[in-house]
């Protein structure tokens, strides 16, 4: 072969293995490409959570709402599972203290059913002390609210010019009584009308003197509830001067759900307990059904009558009552321990177990009916025989969230952020910290129950004194973590003492009750028994927590409208 003729053969292989290079290397550089806009597709659908409180689940990046801190990509659990199902490992079950119970094998008898009321002012024994003629307050022998006093007793003293008028008359009348008889007779009738006794007339006309003070005597024995006038004002005829409830009988009033309507009628008897004398209980009858239904809560009003003759019982009273049911046969109906059930205040779920020999559970809406002796009837949404969580019903809960899978607050099933605590994380506190946060705990309580009396000036006052509290907390040693949740704890106490909406007050109470229970949780003892409390219905349906002393409910977020509504989900060690 020819030398020119190995060039050129030599500059063809040359020119075709450019021309190969831009045609397939740029399809190279295109799938390439592809690949990558799939990663970048892919990485649009992570979930973000805080590496603190990994209850957060967000859609997008951002600050944890607890914490502050900047929100990282949450891994991928539960792979392989449906979406409505929520995988746990056999560590994190022991741990969380998961337990099953099978649909139908409780007790279905009916025991008693309890119900949360308080104690009221019998208003049908209720009385209004008037004034029976014009005048002025000279005296008024009342000095305070809840003073006792008997039929008869002296309430106040009143200057009346027209009473003066009249016992002119009468002394008058009285020497013209043999000539003018129906003159002298009216004259006392007009008297006696002004409720001047017998006796009171019979003075003025043996000593023909006027009195110009009239002392107002008390109709009815019982306590003052109300006093309406002070010394130096001005009455009408019939204008209120002071009200007296007689307290030998009271009222307890009970908020009873719609689907428990059919357990009450007017005459049945109820047990009636409070904590304040735990060994004695008081008989009840009910006397009044509400025929309106609360359409915000839900309830309507159960009223029973209880002898009081002994004065044990104080209007605004914390009480329970116990009622029993008509017994059914066990086989009528299917039950589930109460402590299966979460209730949201729009729809009820459990978490069944499809397979017994996996750790697999999947969220389920249920209808419910009656709740006796902490056992729930089923009206649907389970079958005899199926396998549901008992316990630890809200950790698994948890653990659909931290998932993206459906729980109580996300029926969807898409990302969102719970309410519920996560305790993995560890903060190192000085020893006197301690020491510190119990006092902090000492105004938190107390600005608690002036949110469930729904007294706002009341929570300014604690959330104030707490906050100035968590200043001096702010001196002591701790860690990063520790000082990032005092800060935020002073900061929501900053807001609800300078709110006066209590609405807006109960809304920062749901972050600083979180990080409240999450340092608790961290200290090895706060030498009293504390319950960590849960409404489903707070914070908009998402559900929020609280610390209470008391086991009783007493719901800081909707207070008397909703007073019972929540239930204890832990406790913080003493």
């Amino acid at each position: 072969m020819k030398k020119e003729n190995i060039i050129y053969i030599g500059i063809a292989v040359a020119i075709g293995l450019l021309i190969g290079y831009f045609l397939f290397g740029g399809n190279s550089d295109t799938t390439i490409a592809d690949e990558h806009d799939h990663g970048t597709e892919a990485a649009s659908d992570e979930i973000w959570t805080c590496s603190m409180h990994p209850q957060i689940m967000q859609p997008e990046p951002g600050s944890c709402p607890i914490c502050g801190m900047d929100l990282i990509p949450a891994a991928a659990v539960g792979e392989g599972l449906a979406h409505s199902q929520i995988g746990m490992t056999p560590n994190a079950m022991a741990l969380a203290g998961v337990e099953t119970v099978t649909v139908g094998s409780g007790n279905t008898s009916v025991g008693n059913l309890r119900l949360s009321g308080k104690v009221a002012v019998n208003q049908e024994s209720d009385a209004v002390q008037s004034a029976y003629f014009n005048g002025r307050i000279e005296r008024l022998n009342i000095n305070y609210e809840g003073e006792e006093v008997r039929r008869g007793q002296q309430l106040a003293t009143i200057y009346s010019p027209e009473l003066v008028s009249a016992q002119q008359e009468l002394i008058t009348a009285m020497k013209l009584k043999s000539t003018q008889p129906a003159l002298y007779t009216a004259v006392r009738n007009k008297l006696k009308l002004w409720k001047l006794s017998e006796t009171q007339i019979n003075q003025i006309e043996s000593s023909g003197k006027v009195v110009e003070n009239f002392p107002v005597y008390a109709n009815v024995s019982g306590v003052v509830s109300s006093i309406m006038v002070e010394e130096g004002d001005y009455v009408k005829t019939g204008s209120p001067l002071v009200k007296v409830a007689n307290l030998n009988s009271v009222w307890a009033i009970f908020d009873a759900y719609e689907n428990q309507l059919a357990l009450f009628k007017k005459g049945q008897t109820l047990e009636v307990s409070t904590t304040s004398y735990p060994n004695e209980t008081f008989q009840a009858t009910i006397s009044f059904l509400d025929p309106l239904l609360n359409n915000s809560t839900r309830t309507l009003e159960v009223r029973a009558v209880l002898d009081n003759k002994k004065g044990l019982l104080k209007p605004g009273m914390f009480v329970v009552g116990e009622i029993k049911v008509d017994e059914r046969p066990s086989d009528t109906i299917l039950a589930i321990p109460e402590s299966a059930v979460m209730w949201t205040g729009e729809r009820s779920v459990v978490y069944v177990q499809p397979d017994p020999s996996e750790a697999v559970f999947e969220m389920r809406e249920v209808q419910l009916g009656n709740l006796n002796n902490g056992t729930y009837a089923i009206v649907s949404g389970l079958e005899a025989g199926e396998d549901i969580v008992a316990k630890g019903t809200f950790t698994v809960d948890a653990a659909a969230q931290l998932q993206g899978k459906k729980s109580m607050m996300n029926k969807s099933g898409d990302a969102t952020m719970t309410g519920h605590e996560g305790h993995g994380m560890k903060m190192d506190f000085s020893n006197d910290f301690e020491t510190g946060f119990n006092e902090v705990l000492d105004s938190y309580l107390k600005l608690k129950n002036a949110l469930v009396d729904s007294d706002a000036d009341e929570a300014k006052k604690w959330a104030s004194e707490a906050s100035q509290k968590t200043e001096l907390l702010k001196t002591m040693q701790m860690d990063d973590m520790g000082m990032t949740h005092v800060e935020k704890i002073e900061e929501y106490l900053s807001n609800i003492s300078e709110e006066s909406s209590i609405e807006s007050q109960r809304n920062d109470f749901v972050l600083l009750s979180e990080n409240m229970i999450l340092i608790g949780n961290q200290l090895n003892g706060l030498g009293q028994k504390l319950y960590v409390q849960h409404c489903p219905m707070a914070d908009n349906n998402k559900g929020a927590n609280w610390i209470s002393a008391e086991k009783e409910i007493r719901n800081p977020y909707y207070g008397e409208s909703m007073l019972s509504c929540g239930s204890i989900i832990d406790s913080i060690p003493e």
